[in-house]
């Protein structure tokens, strides 16, 4: 058996909580009956759902790694004046970004239609190591260093210990590597500029035990079932 909500994420629907909404605005019927009580559950292999009484079948699982460019937005939807990210992929199928990177960062972006790989490397209590790579205008005191990786308090916000190292230092602007476990919205911006840092340019490089490698800016690709099973293993 299997709950409702979760079986409409798996087929592509809608994310959970949009499946949620689904389910309690009448739209959704099991063996048409129309169910509006979260929790209800069902058998995959012998009930019939309707989604505005058309049926919905569990799609094929996919897993895309996407080298996002600036500019775009880390959403299902346009926000204009930003195109989504999915405008990049162009697949028939319902896709779902894993996480965010803001409008003007880049870099490794995971697309995903499975729901429980959605959340298993979303939801902070995994605490799935992120690494990225960042250049700041200003140089870097071990002073600021040891507050990174200590852990801070930003605007009533806690922001757990963040492991940065410089990569290199030149004339006007110091080169980070920073890794994150905990993934706030915009945390590694808001933690540089409380510390008086501006941040010229951010890259994701890494996801759990996934790397972005050679992937071309704008560019994507399946991940392979081995990158796959150690995603779900190293999750």
């Amino acid at each position: 058996m299997e709950r409702l909500q979760r079986y409409l994420a798996r087929c592509g629907v809608a994310s959970r909580r949009k499946a949620e909404e689904l389910i309690t605005s009448g739209r959704v019927k099991v063996n048409g009956v129309t169910i509006t009580r979260l929790g209800t559950k069902i058998d995959p292999e012998r009930d019939k759902v309707l989604v505005d009484n058309q049926p919905v079948e569990p799609e094929d699982r996919i897993v895309i790694m996407l080298n996002k460019p600036p500019g775009y937005v880390s959403s299902v939807e346009d926000e204009p004046p930003y195109p989504s990210v999915l405008r990049l992929v162009g697949l028939s199928q319902r896709l779902y970004p894993v996480g965010r990177l803001d409008v003007p960062s880049r870099g490794l972006l995971l697309l995903t239609n499975w729901g429980d790989l959605y959340h298993k490397l979303a939801h902070p209590r995994h605490h799935v190591p992120k690494r990225y790579r960042v250049k700041v205008k200003e140089g870097v005191s071990a002073k600021i260093i040891t507050a990174l990786e200590k852990g801070m308090v930003v605007e009533g916000e806690y922001y757990a210990p963040m492991r940065t190292k410089i990569l290199e230092s030149h004339k006007g602007y110091t080169l980070l590597e920073m890794t994150l476990t905990q993934g706030r919205k915009r945390q590694i911006r808001r933690a540089l500029a409380h510390l008086g840092l501006k941040v010229l340019d951010l890259q994701r490089i890494s996801i759990g035990p996934l790397a972005l490698g050679n992937l071309s800016e704008g560019k994507w690709r399946f991940l392979t079932p081995e990158e796959i099973e150690s995603l779900v293993k190293g999750s």
